[in-house]
Order: structure tokens, then C-alpha cells, then sequence
């Protein structure tokens, strides 16, 4: 998705334009930009990262959003496609899948804490090919989400390092790092665990139930 800002202080969305659950009224909706900095003043200043101010368009309220600077060009201000949520709406997510212990040390993770553990935990539950594809399915998110390298080796250093390695064996974290941590975590154990048993109940009820129903219909 590409993100830019012209000379005309235009705010420009590809695709589909940016949604998000709005943290206000917590319904998934698409974003208005309202108040976007002009043009002039970042081609002089060029800041890394800059703000922009959208209103929600199902409950009007105003939502403010961060995002890094990928180039300065004159004819436009390029953005990357994944941005800070300054102010979250509340996290909702199913836990029911995962194994016992993953799921007490990941809901201590949603406060930004055991992500670390966490991650431990997933690698003696899927052993060390799990371990791989878990590191293969990071570079994916890395690619997804166009993280820069800086972003990815503190991901990489919390989740696939050790307590043993030299201190400190963590780094750490800033708010922005720590809030892209749980979004990756969320994605971790929803693609190796939740999206998994769904698909599992899906092929099993129409295997099971819907040659059922189909015959007793036609009965």
C-alpha cells in the first residue's frame, strides 16, 4: 500500500484506504484524514516521523496516527504502509486454541511484559522445526508490514534470543517497539495455533454434518 502526501497537501491511500477498529467506539472502520502536515514545512524540516489526524468515519471521533518517512522527493512525501496507533482500542483475542501454558504467558504479554516467554514456550511445544518455521513466518510479517531492519532485530533479539546470551539478553523496548511486539505476537500464534484449529472444525463439519444435512434433505 502506498502512502504519500503531494505538494498540494494532499494525503494519498492506495487500495483501499486505511481501517482500523476505532478505539472509541470499537466498530472496524475506514479513516478520514483531517489535518495533515503541509507539505512545505516537511520538505524543509524533514522529520523521521511524522502525525496526521483522521476522524473515524462511524462515530466522528478523531484518531491520530504516527508514521515513518520513507523518502523525500519533490513531488511527494512517502510514507511506509504500517503506522502507530497512538491511542488503541481495547485487544480482543481468542485464546481458546492455544496450549494451557502459552495462553497464561501470553495473556501476561498483553500488558507488554512475557512476550520473550512466550515465544520460549511456543518453541518447546513445536520443537526446533517449529522454532524455524515460526523465524520463517517473522520474515513474512517482516516483509508484510515493511519493517525496517532496526525494528526487526529488536523483534528478532526478544523473541528468538536467549536468557544466556551476554546482558543484557533483551533490549529495550520503546513504546512504538513494544506496541509492534504484540502485533506480532498476536500474528505468531494466530498463524501457528488459531488459524490451524479452525480450519481443522471447518473441514471436519463438512466432512461429518454437512453430508448429513444434505441427506436428510433429500430425504
Amino acid at each position: 500500500m502506498s502512502i504519500y502526501i503531494t505538494p498540494q497537501d494532499e494525503l494519498h491511500v492506495e487500495y483501499q484506504g486505511i481501517a482500523l477498529t476505532c478505539p472509541h467506539c470499537q466498530t472496524l472502520t475506514h479513516l478520514t484524514a483531517v489535518a495533515v502536515p503541509k507539505f512545505e514545512d516537511l520538505m524543509r524540516r524533514k522529520p523521521k516521523h511524522i502525525g496526521i489526524v483522521f476522524r473515524c468515519d462511524t462515530c466522528i471521533e478523531p484518531i491520530f496516527l504516527k508514521f515513518a518517512v520513507k523518502a523525500y522527493t519533490a513531488l511527494r512525501v512517502e510514507l511506509a504502509s504500517n503506522f502507530i496507533e497512538i491511542e488503541r482500542a481495547r485487544e480482543h483475542f481468542p485464546l481458546t486454541y492455544l496450549p494451557e501454558e502459552a495462553e497464561e504467558l501470553f495473556k501476561e504479554a498483553l500488558n507488554c511484559s512475557m512476550s520473550r516467554r512466550t515465544a520460549q514456550s511456543l518453541f518447546r511445544e513445536l520443537g526446533e522445526r517449529g522454532k524455524l518455521e515460526l523465524f520463517d513466518t517473522l520474515q513474512e510479517i517482516r516483509s508484510l508490514a515493511d519493517l525496517d531492519d532496526e525494528t526487526f532485530s529488536t523483534l528478532r533479539a526478544v523473541l528468538f534470543g536467549s536468557d544466556s546470551d551476554p546482558w543484557p539478553n533483551q533490549p529495550n523496548l520503546t513504546s512504538e517497539h513494544a506496541g509492534i511486539l504484540l502485533e506480532v505476537m498476536r500474528d505468531l500464534l494466530y498463524q501457528t495455533f488459531v488459524r490451524k484449529a479452525r480450519l481443522i472444525q471447518a473441514v471436519t463439519f463438512r466432512r461429518f454434518v454437512a453430508p448429513n444435512s444434505t441427506q436428510a434433505e433429500a430425504g
